[in-house]
């Protein structure tokens, strides 16, 4: 177990999310409060407090938790249900396995294996999975297992299946670091898991090849870079972090792409970062983030 993990030893994170009304409060602290919980964050959001949407991250200590948490589990479904409320509650301690997909592009790749290194990240990295070899070795210098599943033509059903056969049950969210490669829907429904990715634009302006080529053309003044939930719908899935950087016009399309990739790398991190500590929360095509 590393040092923060440790560190969250006996700490769970409940998120409630449903129909605002009264009282709802009151009923997750008092229920936290008859477990033996001792509540150390609380954050809640209520996008119209009458007849809207009500948000909650509440992270706990709870000693012995591990032992206590079906009872723990058992309360908060009889004391949310009357409030037709949804729920999931975590031992913060336990942290997500995430496996990540890669090309040729290695700043988003690399920059969230040395995150991990550091104790940055609460995951674990059971492996990264590319259609290319050239980082095979940069990966496995940092004790990942790297699998190379080549993705060529028009037709990815071979390549799709034997990534779910590598991920299926053996991971809780995916990252794409700059996974050039289409996902279907049925690989998004096979797989089961959230997956996260990495857009190179602070809007998905410039679609496709040389993107920032075509920025640099457009004389922009911005470039940036949004992390999103990957859905049926390219590049549209909830948006969990966004930034900016201000560029002009002596910036070359070269300057573009390397001040591009610091954006996408710092950008995806704290995506990954937030959502491995349960501070997201989907919510039709957006996300609250605590």
């Amino acid at each position: 177990m590393s040092l923060q993990n440790e560190t969250l030893r006996d700490h769970a994170c409940l998120i409630v999310h449903g129909p605002d009304q009264p009282g709802l409060v009151a009923a997750v602290t008092a229920l936290v409060t008859r477990n033996k919980g001792n509540i150390v964050s609380l954050d809640q959001y209520s996008d119209d407090p009458e007849g809207g949407s009500f948000f909650q991250r509440v992270v706990f200590h709870r000693a012995d938790l591990k032992a206590a948490l079906p009872d723990v589990e058992a309360d908060i479904a009889t004391t949310l249900e009357p409030y037709g409320m949804q729920w999931r509650i975590t031992d913060q301690s336990i942290p997500k396995r995430m496996a990540i997909l890669a090309s040729t592009s290695d700043h988003c790749l690399l920059d969230l294996l040395w995150r991990h290194r550091r104790g940055d990240l609460p995951v674990t990295i059971p492996m990264v999975v590319s259609n290319h070899t050239s980082t095979a070795d940069d990966v496995r210098s940092f004790g990942v297992p790297f699998f190379h599943v080549p993705s060529q033509g028009a037709d990815k059903t071979e390549a799709e299946a034997r990534i779910i056969e590598l991920l299926k049950g053996n991971v809780d969210f995916i990252v794409l670091a700059r996974y050039m490669q289409i996902l279907s829907s049925d690989f998004l429904a096979q797989v089961g898991v959230p997956v996260i990715n990495i857009h190179h634009s602070f809007l998905p302006a410039f679609i496709g090849a040389a993107p920032y080529r075509k920025a640099k053309e457009r004389g922009v003044k911005l470039i940036g870079a949004t992390s999103h939930y990957v859905t049926d719908d390219l590049d549209e899935g909830p948006i969990i972090e966004q930034d900016v950087v201000r560029v002009t016009h002596a910036d070359t399309a070269a300057d573009l792409q390397r001040r591009g990739a610091d954006v996408e790398r710092a950008v995806l991190s704290r995506a990954v970062l937030w959502h491995a500590q349960d501070r997201v929360i989907r919510h039709g095509n957006h996300t609250i983030v605590f």
